[in-house]
């Protein structure tokens, strides 16, 4: 991975840049004692000063994803050296449960990217449409992962619920844990892990009918569906919470935004750019 150094980073030494990216222990190590570090392609260490402009070289340490290629391209909206923004079709799994699976998203985006590391930061439920964070270096990927626990990647989401009325802007703050009488689906339990949804806005598009824009500080397993239904608003379409007989889940991830690591800009990407 090759880093052009911005000006935030000026003056520092490569061991503070990726402190303050928060670079967990075990890579900040692999990185002290790489002699495949290089800046202005001169062999360096972390003890190094970087300069705005500099071309920080960073090795793979011999990491590659395992996908199988399907042979098929994926839909990218954002790609640079460091990450991409794909876009999720309906009734794709995100990624393979075992690795002979070849017709998830992540295998269409490691046969797309020119990059032989392809790891997704999120997750998104098979019926749900839109925009996936992708991480082109297990570097890139540690420090996105870092970011989205630290909720400085916002994702925004849209949804059709039942309802006869807007839906007022609110916090659902309710734990999820698995059901124990449905092994596909999960439920609010005092016993799950804490799951945060915001509503931001809602407007009617018919009479039975709501949009909701959502955002998300937890990630859990289908946690929107799971949070619209205990507040009596299911997601339209929906089989497993609503009862619906047809597979349209009215539900998708349609704005990714975050400030760049490694860039002095705001990445903002929407579905329908």
């Amino acid at each position: 991975m090759l880093i052009t150094i911005p000006s935030k980073f000026e003056g520092q030494t490569i061991e503070e840049m990726f402190k303050s990216l928060h670079l967990p222990k075990k890579e900040l190590h692999l990185l002290r004692m790489s002699k495949d570090l290089t800046i202005n392609d001169e062999v360096c260490t972390l003890r190094n000063t970087v300069n705005a402009g500099d071309k920080l070289n960073i090795p793979l340490f011999d990491e590659s994803s395992q996908y199988v290629s399907s042979y098929r391209l994926a839909e990218i909206k954002y790609e640079d050296e460091y990450l991409a923004i794909v876009v999720k079709p309906k009734g794709v799994k995100t990624h393979p449960n075992d690795l002979k699976e070849a017709n998830t998203l992540m295998n269409h985006v490691i046969y797309t990217l020119d990059s032989d590391y392809a790891e997704p930061v999120h997750r998104l439920d098979q019926e749900t449409v839109g925009l996936l964070l992708v991480a082109k270096h297990p570097i890139a990927k540690k420090i996105l992962d870092r970011m989205l626990e630290d909720r400085e990647i916002t994702r925004t989401y849209k949804a059709q619920v039942d309802s006869l009325l807007p839906l007022k802007p609110q916090t659902i703050d309710m734990p999820i844990g698995k059901d124990k009488f449905h092994s596909n689906k999960r439920r609010v339990s005092p016993t799950g892990q804490r799951a945060i949804t915001h509503i931001l806005e809602s407007h009617m598009i018919d009479e039975h009918t709501a949009e909701v824009e959502l955002k998300l500080d937890t990630g859990r397993t289908h946690q929107i569906r799971v949070h619209l239904a205990e507040i009596g608003h299911p997601v339209v379409g929906d089989p497993l919470y609503n009862n619906s007989k047809l597979r349209k889940l009215k539900l998708h991830s349609y704005k990714i935004e975050f400030e760049h690591p490694f860039k002095d800009e705001l990445i903002s990407v929407t579905l329908d750019d």
